[in-house]
């Protein structure tokens, strides 16, 4: 199995949630309002710096993952914002 985390600004969260769904990805514990520093800059929810992202976590079989890591691309290309996909193996346990 894998870990899927996806890092996206929360402006485009709802589509996310679609696009993911279409994937084939079946369920997901997301992170609103997530907040810190990186490329594009603070996001840390405040009146200076009001941006901030959202974090997707998901266990997904690793078939899913083939096709999802270019039409993730193809997803951010789209929407105008940065998205960020990391992925971890993982073992079930119960």
């Amino acid at each position: 199995m894998k870990l899927l985390m996806i890092i996206a600004d929360e402006e485009h969260k709802e589509e996310l949630e679609v696009f993911l769904h279409h994937s084939g990805v079946e369920g997901y514990t997301e992170i609103p309002h997530v907040t810190g520093l990186g490329l594009t800059g603070p996001r840390l929810g405040s009146g200076a710096f009001p941006k901030t992202s959202a974090m997707i976590l998901s266990i997904i079989a690793p078939d899913v993952l083939t096709g999802l890591r270019d039409a993730l691309a193809d997803f951010c290309t789209k929407c105008g914002g940065r998205v960020r996909m990391i992925v971890w193996d993982v073992e079930e346990i119960g």
